[in-house]
This record gives C-alpha cells, structure tokens and sequence, in this order.
C-alpha cells in the first residue's frame, strides 16, 4: 500500500493537533471550510443582462399652466401687508413720518391732518415709536403711537384703522405692564459705577439708585463711607408697554452691607388701611422720620419759633412758626403724609395749605405764589410731595415759606418735640407686613444663594 495515501486514525489525530484543545479547534475550523466550498458549489449563478426581458412604457407629460401660476403670485402679492416701525426725529413733519413709515397714501394724510384724535400723532415727542402697516402700494392699513405726558409717561394710545375707502381713530388710556425686578451688585470703586455695570446687563435707572441712597442715606455716608467690597440688593418695579421700557418705579426693598453691617428696608403700603405706605425694617419698625426737618429743600432759617419783632407791624410779639427764605416758585414739600385739610386765602397767610396728619398733628404752610397740580381739600399727600411753590402773598416783606407745626391746633416748636416717627402698625398690619417681608426676605435669598454668613445686620 501506497505509504503516502494510508491515513490511519492515529495519524489523523496527530494531524487534528496533540492536544484536545488544539483537535477541537482545527476540528471546527475543517468542518466549517467544507460547508464553504459547498455552498459554493451549489449556488446559482446571475442571469445574463442581455437575457432579460425588454417592457417598454410611454406617458403623456402635462406642461404646467405658467398662466395660473402668475396669476396665483400677483393674487398674494397684492395682499401683502407690511409692518414698519420708526421713531420719532427731531423737526419730523407728517409727511417725513409717514414716509419713513413707507406711507403713500394722501388720503390717510389727510385724515391724521383734520381728525381731533388722529392729529395727535403729530404732536408725538422725539424718541417714541410709531408702528404702520401697510399694502404694497403704499396704502396705510393701521397706524398706532402713544402720547406721553410731560413727565414722558404714557397717557393714552392712539389707533387709526382703514375701514374700506375711510379711516377710523380711537384713542384708550395706556395700560402699562408691571414689573419686578431684582439686582445684585458689588461695589468695586463708586456706587454709580456699580449702578452702570452690565454684569447681568442691566442698568440700574437713575430714578433707583436715588431711592437707594435716600433710603440709606441716614446710616451710609455714601461720600465716604463706601469701601471696595461692600454689596447691595435692590427689588423695585418697572412700567412697560408693548415690550417698551417707560419707566422706573419704588424700590419696594433695599439691603446695603457696608463695612460688614447690612441695613435693611422694605416698603409697606397696606391694601387695607388709609395710612400710605412707608419703608421699614424686617421687623415691622418705621424707618421714615414722620416730618421733614424743611419742607424748602437746601433752605436756611431766617426766623424761628421765639419772640421778635413783626417785620410789618413793628410789634413785639411771638413768631409762632419757622420761616425758610427761598426764591418765588421755589418747590414746597408735604412735611408728612396727610390729607389737605385747606387749600386757600387765609388772611396775613396769604396763599395758605393746611395738612391733616395722623393722630393730632396738622402742619401749615404760608405766603405761597401758587398751589400744585391737583391740591385741594381733601387731596391725599405722601411725605416729599410737592403741595405749592414759595412766594410773597399775604403780610410778607420777601419771597419765603412760613412753616407751623400744630398740635391740637396749637402752634409748637418742632424742634423741642420728641415725635413718634410713624403711626405704628397695627396687629392686623403686622401680619399682612410680615408675609409681604417674608416674601421680599425670598428674594434677597435668590439673589445671594451663598447665604449671608459672616455679615450681621444693624439692629433698627
């Protein structure tokens, strides 16, 4: 027998590897390389391509109608409308207006012209916006503006509408929208520094920071006392209209940390009561003096309350009030919150306002050239509010404020008198006080998470 072609299970064995391991795995491998060449030797090969079936298939193309197409573009362009939005220049006409508006449209020229509400678009101040819609053609649709007051307040808005070949203007009161905001800011050189900076790219309005600096003015130096370092928080309320800033409104919370002591304040007007509203500490305590020292700002004294000789009469008698030279038409603050309880001629007075405080007090100002806006009996007034301008009328020799503080009706010395600062709230108050606090409390926690370890708060 051919030595070469004897295969015996022994030698096979030994071909398949020495060791179990090594014969299962060569094992596994030939059985899967016989598989291989038999799959492939029973696959079917690929029919020829020059064997296959020929189909032939022929259809009719439709062209588009072109003509449809262009009438359907000039339909939608004919409605469309377009929206501008300008504000208003110095030295702006209507006519300059309404074409920077992309307004073609005498007609509507006209209408604006001789209508009484739609001629108040002309009368607009520089720097407010003006929105029109128009047509392709130049054809104004609608056009709406807001008219300010002098104090750049918005009073009422202004809507002119095409209603088929006319116009239509309406005019309703502004509806503001009310806001809260709150900010943080460190101070690294001045305070108004700190006010201008954009960290979280917000301004602080002028309107603000003055509060800030009125409301802590009595504990802070802000002259000298600022060192690098010290932080405030302010809560305070915006005013817009259509997504527009107008203006700025009351800080309704303060916290000022200076030298490590943090000061507080937040301010309370209960819904309930007719008090008006004041700032206070977190614990319910009045902050605001309950008189003003001068009703004059920057004033000095030029007679006090004593004994001297009456400038008209010559005679030696009491001057039962302080007098505050100033300029005629020089402002005329409420020494307190009250209500008017005269506003008239009253003798040597002259042009003479009586405010009724809390409790028994009433403060009295004389020889004024005119009255305020809106003064009256009756009128409510909040501390600081202007209530006339100073002036000559009555027994007056020159322009000055003549200022008493009665009590009961009597003339006393408000610089001998130890008053209370403010009428203290009530138990009903301090409850309503304390969760509307709790409240301003939250947010002063939001914009310092870190919490306020390590600074103490200045006992009130």
């Amino acid at each position: 027998m051919n030595q070469i072609h004897k295969i015996t299970s022994s030698r096979l064995f030994s071909l398949l590897g020495s060791t179990r391991k090594a014969r299962i795995i060569s094992a596994s491998a030939l059985f899967l390389a016989v598989c291989a060449f038999g799959a492939a030797g029973v696959a079917p090969l690929a029919p020829d391509a020059s064997d296959l079936p020929v189909k032939s298939v022929q259809e009719d193309v439709v062209a588009p109608d072109l003509s449809a197409q262009i009438a359907a573009i000039e339909q939608k362009s004919a409605t469309e409308q377009f929206v501008h939005e300008e504000k208003i220049r110095a030295g702006d006409t209507l006519a300059t207006l309404l074409s920077r508006l992309g307004v073609e449209d005498e007609a509507a020229e006209t209408f604006i012209k001789k209508d009484s509400i739609a001629k108040g678009v002309m009368q607009l101040k520089a720097g407010k916006r003006v929105q029109a819609q128009t047509d392709e053609e130049g054809n104004l649709q609608w056009l709406r503006a807001v008219v300010v007051d002098g104090k750049d307040i918005p009073v009422k808005n202004i809507r002119i509408t095409r209603k088929g070949s006319a116009f239509v203007a309406q005019e309703e009161a502004a509806k503001l929208e009310r806001r809260v905001e709150m900010h943080a800011r460190t101070i690294s050189s001045t305070l108004y520094a700190a006010t201008d900076s954009s960290e979280d790219g917000t301004k602080l309005p002028d309107s603000i920071v003055r509060q800030i600096i009125e409301m802590f003015s009595t504990s802070i130096d802000f002259r000298g006392d600022l060192k690098r370092g010290d932080h405030f928080n302010v809560v305070y309320e915006t005013f817009w209209q259509d997504g527009e800033f107008v203006r700025a409104g009351r800080v309704l919370a303060g916290e000022f940390t200076n030298k490590g002591t943090t000061y507080q304040s937040v301010w309370f007007e209960d819904p309930q009561s007719k008090q008006g509203g004041g700032y206070y500490s977190f614990d319910g305590k009045s902050l605001k003096k309950a008189f003003l020292k001068s009703p004059v700002e920057f004033s000095r004294i030029s007679s006090g309350f004593a004994m001297r000789v009456h400038p008209i009469s010559g005679q030696w008698k009491a001057h039962k009030g302080i007098d505050f030279p100033a300029a005629t038409g020089t402002p005329i603050r409420a020494a307190g919150d009250g209500v008017i309880d005269f506003a008239g001629t009253q003798n040597g007075y002259g042009n003479f306002v009586i405010i009724k405080h809390w409790a028994n007090y009433t403060t009295a100002y004389a020889h004024m050239s005119r009255f305020a806006s809106g003064i009256k009996k009756g009128t409510k007034v909040s501390q600081g509010d202007v209530i006339g301008y100073v002036g000559t009328t009555g027994w007056s020799t020159g322009a000055h404020l003549h200022y008493e503080f009665r009590v009961g009706g009597d003339a006393r010395d408000p610089n001998t008198m130890n008053v209370q600062q403010q009428a203290p709230l009530t138990a009903a108050e301090m409850s309503r006080f304390k969760a509307y606090a709790s409240d301003m409390a939250h947010r002063f926690a939001l914009l310092q998470p870190g919490g306020s370890r390590g600074t103490r708060v200045a006992a009130k």
